[in-house]
């Protein structure tokens, strides 16, 4: 089961496009937010980035969901788990609900490596991110 919310927002009547729902992009904008979000609960925190380890999540692959049209003023948030814990590589999970009647809107994986800032290469995940990873691992498919 997904653990960890890692975005809410309201939307904005400009986070709409000419249809009247939540535009793509905001979707996946709020998916990026919550890698961020989960990164940092992995101990890979935004100084960590700029002055440590310089090491970030990158997506390379994603599958993606849509189940339900999001429109402006609807309160939404996301909940992310970890499916997959590779070498260098993991595979986080999201869901995207409108929280008022906690209706699953959208969901995608993201397959994402762990980037060396400096290189711009892959690298293996240091244990001790692998080992916070765990704490976020979806224990059933139902996730």
């Amino acid at each position: 089961m997904l653990k960890l919310e890692t975005f809410r927002s309201v939307v904005a009547p400009s986070e709409c496009d000419v249809l009247g729902h939540m535009n793509v992009s905001r979707y996946f904008a709020a998916c990026s937010d919550g890698v961020f979000s989960i990164q940092t609960a992995l101990g890979l925190g935004l100084s960590d980035i700029r002055k440590g380890r310089k090491l970030s999540f990158a997506v390379v692959h994603a599958e993606s969901d849509f189940m339900s049209e999001i429109h402006a003023g609807e309160v939404i948030y996301l909940l992310s788990g970890i499916e997959e814990i590779g070498g260098k590589s993991i595979v986080f999970k999201h869901k995207l609900f409108k929280a008022e009647k906690q209706t699953l809107a959208f969901e995608t994986k993201f397959q994402c490596v762990l980037l060396d800032l400096e290189t711009r290469r892959a690298r293996e995940i240091p244990v001790d991110v692998k080992e916070k990873a765990q704490e976020f691992l979806i224990t059933n498919k139902t996730g």
